[in-house]
């Protein structure tokens, strides 16, 4: 590990103050990307933090996309130095149900040992964690060990409909050999983490439709197919009785967890009593032969997210629906391929189309899985970092979840994902009282600023 000063550390320390009370007014923006009402105000964030990064010491621009803009900084220590790339998002979720927030979900508090607001934790607090760990070695250094480019989108939230293309009209200027996101949470409290893979993902929508219009179950009732019964048919199909998806195909190219990594998941502390407690089940089911871990974070799924048809009011209304859809996604792993999966669903879903119905399967969104290998040197980098802040090794996890830029990120940039984040789980992202604990806000800052030094060895 390159020489970290001291320095750096205590100025973190004597500006907290500052640093938090800067971190709150950069949440007071309501910049919800999916509300057209909220635009002015997303667009507003995305000055203040461009202009806050010049307030750093780096350089920043704010770009256009074609919707919500980018903004992006730099910061330069040498051509034979390393490139770091930050990816974060400054938009955030809607706050619906606001009955529901303590606080008023854009108007930060203190309290009890967290910073409570809407984007706390995701993502404004974590990205803010970069801009003043580099802070940090300008003010005390007079530069940073390695070359910084932070990119900060406002659309990550709506799918990112418009980064992909920038990316690629901006990837001369924007190659990195790392790229460091924190929008990851950490295992526990006391348990620093760095994620290592994370799951793709595919939607759809299954829609079957039979007559031109509803009808009176009394008078057709018996000689006209239901399309709601013919969906769930469909549905209850795509699963067999050991909890496998039979879909053809869907598990050809799904790599296979190896005996060495099955036993290092087995060995995280996991409180399998308060997984179920916190998802409110009395017992877990899934694929069998896998352990909870196995079926969240590394073996692929297929769910129903959501069905339709039929009357939905109070009482009853008998009648046969013209029509019944039902949406549903797949969480991928490695080396499943998005655009083969949703061929492999359209294909199925096909067969089931008949005389007395119309079934149709519509494409949605896709994003592929991204696994980094254990001993990758950006992954040794943030264990260093981590040992440094926080006394103890890093418990190296996968996620669940999708996070689409990381492969485009690899892909087009050549920069290895590098996931190190600083939330908790139940820091209530996406959920009103939204929040985040401030001794990880301190902690957090110093491990990026360590990481920089890390990466310089």
């Amino acid at each position: 590990m390159a020489t970290l000063p001291e320095t750096v550390f205590a100025y973190l320390d004597r500006e907290r103050r500052r640093h938090l009370e800067e971190l709150m007014e950069f949440l007071r923006f309501p910049s919800v990307s999916t509300e057209s009402a909220h635009r002015q105000d997303v667009a507003r964030c995305a000055e203040w933090l461009a202009m806050r990064m010049r307030q750093a010491g780096l350089k920043a621009a704010v770009y256009p996309t074609g919707g919500h803009p980018v903004v992006v900084g730099r910061a330069a220590a040498g051509s034979d130095r390393p490139t770091v790339l930050v990816y974060g998002h400054y938009d955030v979720q809607p706050v619906d149900p606001l009955d529901q927030w303590r606080h008023p979900p854009f108007a930060p508090v203190v309290e009890d040992g967290y910073l409570w607001a809407r984007g706390a934790s995701d993502d404004k607090g974590q990205f803010f964690l970069s801009v003043i760990a580099a802070e940090a070695w300008l003010q005390a250094v007079g530069a940073l060990p390695v070359n910084v480019v932070w990119v900060c989108e406002g659309e990550e939230e709506i799918g990112s409909p418009h980064l992909e293309p920038w990316l690629r009209a901006h990837r001369h200027e924007l190659t990195a050999d790392v790229a460091l996101i924190s929008d990851t949470p950490m295992f526990g409290p006391d348990h620093p983490a760095i994620c290592y893979g994370l799951r793709g993902l595919v939607t759809g929508t299954i829609t079957v439709t039979g007559p031109r219009q509803d009808l009176h179950s009394g008078v057709f009732g018996g000689a006209v197919a239901n399309p709601a019964r013919v969906l769930a048919q469909i549905l209850a199909a795509l699963h067999d009785a050991d909890g496998r998806v039979t879909i053809p195909g869907f598990y050809d190219r799904v790599r296979v967890l190896n005996s060495a990594e099955r036993a290092r998941l087995a060995a995280l502390p996991f409180d399998a009593a308060r997984f179920r407690e916190e998802a409110g089940i009395a017992a877990d089911a899934g694929e069998i032969g896998y352990s909870v871990l196995e079926r969240v974070w590394a073996r692929p799924t297929l769910e129903i997210n959501g069905i339709a048809s039929g009357f939905q009011g109070e009482g009853y209304k008998t009648v046969i629906p013209a029509r019944a859809e039902a949406k549903i996604s797949a969480r991928l792993v490695p080396d499943q391929d998005p655009t083969a999966i949703l061929d492999a669903l359209e294909a199925w879903v096909q067969r089931w189309n008949r005389p007395e119905v119309t079934v149709r399967f519509e494409r949605g969104e896709a994003a592929a899985p991204a696994l980094l290998p254990l001993d990758h040197p950006a992954l040794v980098a943030a264990d260093d970092a981590i040992r440094r802040v926080f006394g103890v090794p890093a418990l190296y996890i996968r996620m669940g979840g999708t996070i689409p830029v990381v492969p485009i990120l690899s892909e087009l940039l050549g920069a290895a994902p590098l996931l190190v984040g600083f939330g908790l789980p139940d820091d209530q992202f996406h959920a009103p009282n939204e929040r985040w604990r401030l001794d990880l806000f301190e902690r957090g800052a110093k491990t990026v600023a360590a990481l920089w030094a890390a990466l310089a060895a």
